[in-house]
């Protein structure tokens, strides 16, 4: 499935651009997120063989040292770049929204997401060879989020959450093989 869904998000043209331009960037701790590779993972899974359209594009990195206004910097020069919906988040200062304690890294704050199979992302690694260095990345196994479910995560058991996340985003209607996990 990790393969699949890494050669789906790469030879996408319109995603291959979003990813090489998140590359170049070269954040720390980055990576492309949520539904972008979520919404592969169950195109996939449901053998579609056009990818879901972007809603969004949710770019997360981490760095101690970056304020609010950077975010919005970053956001303005990507859609100058390349006019996509870029939703640009430092995990560094997610924990005061969401009342946590401080997140040690960008994998350790998607491990607090609503949803296990949404806390998955595709980043670059300089030292990786297999699909020209990306590769996917969650602080959950790869074997739970590369699948046709939908899991309530653990750390944030608020089932109206979950349930209006579902409803709202039309997961099921979009994705009807799709298992509901709580």
């Amino acid at each position: 499935m990790k393969n699949k869904v890494l050669s789906a998000l790469l030879n996408d043209p319109e995603r291959h651009a979003i990813l090489t331009l998140a590359r170049e960037l070269d954040l720390p701790q980055w990576c492309l997120s949520a539904g972008f590779v979520r919404n592969v993972v169950w195109d996939v899974c449901h053998g579609y063989d056009v990818l879901s359209p972007l809603n969004d594009v949710d770019l997360v990195y981490f760095d101690p040292e970056c304020s609010k206004e950077q975010d919005r910097l970053i956001e303005a020069e990507l859609k100058h770049r390349l006019d996509v919906n870029w939703s640009v988040k430092n995990q560094a200062r997610m924990h005061e929204r969401n009342q946590d304690s401080p997140y040690k890294s960008t994998l350790d704050a998607m491990s607090y997401w609503p949803e296990v199979q949404t806390a998955v992302g595709i980043t670059w690694d300089e030292g990786g060879y297999e699909f020209g260095g990306y590769e996917l990345v969650s602080p959950f196994p790869l074997d739970k989020v590369l699948t046709c479910r939908v899991t309530l995560n653990k750390k944030r058991p608020k089932h109206a959450v979950f349930n209006q996340r579902l409803n709202s985003k039309g997961w099921l209607t979009q994705w009807p093989k799709l298992e509901i996990d709580y």
